[in-house]
């Protein structure tokens, strides 16, 4: 049976932490989209798997590799293997990336400049470059150039990119890889079949489905072939507040102190971009919007703790804000959910509900009932409103800093 973890806003929520707990009692621990090595690397009796909805930059995945072995892993490369129907990230990709960003000006997405979109563009246009078809140098030196060419005549000059310099560092690529590739359908389906117990870490988030990759439930099917009757847990995570790092809407984002103190407190600062993350309330509108979609068994909630010195907030003392509707200006009417018109979402007027705050350390609880009642109150009224239960609640930095609810709290509120 399956477990998949899914971040439930716009990434950053903190799913390598439940991950890395979760994985010491699994076989496997897969990722179904973007680009990054499993969590589950750090349990040395588990394996790891890059699924086909993932696409790798091939430099990147030996560097993260030997990271991890100069970090004491020393048996992580014998504990990784990559779907050969994963597209590569090229460094063509890369460049184009930046350019593409240029294009959009004042509207551009705020990437990481890692080639992640233009991959992706290239895979749903069906000019881009699987694990497999690498192997095949002359395939692969047809398509690269190819793409090569066709970006040349967008960017021209603009574009500065050598494929006879990617395509002799590919040769050397060739035989490295070649000992973690494989046939993932037939290993997924087999693990299935024996009842090996599998962990999905999903990558970025719903909100952000599809930026690039589909990053919502469905695109864990699609990008590992998992048999969707033998799932146990759809584990959402979720920040007790809000952030985003790079542009896009942001609805309860505080553009003042108080959002400078959570971006502080929290060390909200991008992982693979080092930019500091936007930081507002939590928004219950989204949250529900995904449980909507991703259909989750369980919440965990990160960083209460980063909630613990907020004794003035806003309106009125000792309160915090929740945000529970968005309101369009222009009518005075309660929308019914998170909505698709970028335009009406920039002018939504937020709803917000009003919870006292606790103004004590979270950190040294051990138990749900270790919690300042007000804390309690605050996880209990996510867990109303949305429908779910808050399984685990991330009460610090550290691994040891999550309290588990138990077994009852793994099903529907």
């Amino acid at each position: 049976m399956a477990t998949i973890v899914l971040g439930t806003a716009f990434g950053d929520e903190g799913k390598g932490k439940l991950v890395d707990i979760l994985s010491r009692d699994v076989q496997l621990c897969a990722r179904a989209q973007l680009d990054l090595l499993p969590s589950g690397l750090v349990n040395p009796n588990c394996m790891n798997l890059i699924g086909s909805g993932t696409i790798v930059h091939v430099p990147t995945f030996f560097q993260e590799l030997q990271n991890l072995v100069k970090k004491g892993l020393k048996h992580a490369p014998e504990r990784i293997l990559i779907s050969d129907r994963c597209h590569i990230i090229t460094d063509l990709h890369v460049r184009v990336d930046g350019l593409e960003e240029q294009e959009l000006g004042g509207r551009n997405i705020g990437t990481t400049k890692r080639g992640v979109g233009p991959t992706y563009t290239s895979m749903a246009a069906r000019n881009g470059i699987t694990i497999s078809e690498m192997f095949n140098e002359e395939t692969f030196e047809r398509k690269l150039r190819a793409l090569a060419a066709g970006y040349k005549k967008r960017y021209g000059d603009l574009l500065d990119y050598d494929v006879e310099e990617e395509l002799g560092r590919f040769k050397e690529y060739r035989p490295e890889i070649a000992n973690y590739v494989i046939d993932a359908v037939p290993l997924i389906a087999d693990a299935q079949k024996k009842g090996t117990k599998i962990l999905v870490e999903g990558a970025q988030a719903l909100m952000l489905d599809i930026t690039s990759s589909n990053t919502g439930l469905g695109g864990i099917f699609t990008g590992l072939a998992l048999n969707p009757r033998q799932i146990d847990h759809v584990i959402g995570v979720v920040k007790a507040y809000s952030t985003r790092v790079g542009s896009g809407r942001l609805p309860t984002e505080l553009l003042d102190e108080t959002g400078e103190k959570l971006q502080k407190i929290g060390h909200e600062v991008g992982v693979s971009t080092g930019r500091p993350r936007r930081c507002g309330w939590l928004d219950l509108v989204i949250l529900k919007y995904s449980q909507s979609i991703n259909h989750y068994t369980a919440l965990n909630l990160t960083k209460l703790d980063i909630l613990d010195t907020f004794p003035t907030i806003k309106l009125t003392d000792l309160l915090l804000q929740i945000a529970i509707a968005y309101r369009d200006p222009r009518t005075g009417d309660i929308l019914e959910s998170f909505p698709a018109d970028v335009d009406l979402l920039d002018r939504v007027e937020v709803v917000y509900h009003e919870l006292e705050g606790w103004n004590k350390p979270t950190t040294s609880a051990k138990a749900y009932y270790d919690l300042p009642k007000q804390a309690r109150a605050y996880i209990e009224y996510i867990e109303e409103f949305v429908g779910v239960k808050i399984a685990w609640i991330g009460t610090g930095p550290s691994r040891d800093d999550m309290i588990f609810r138990g077994s009852k709290a793994l099903t529907k509120a």
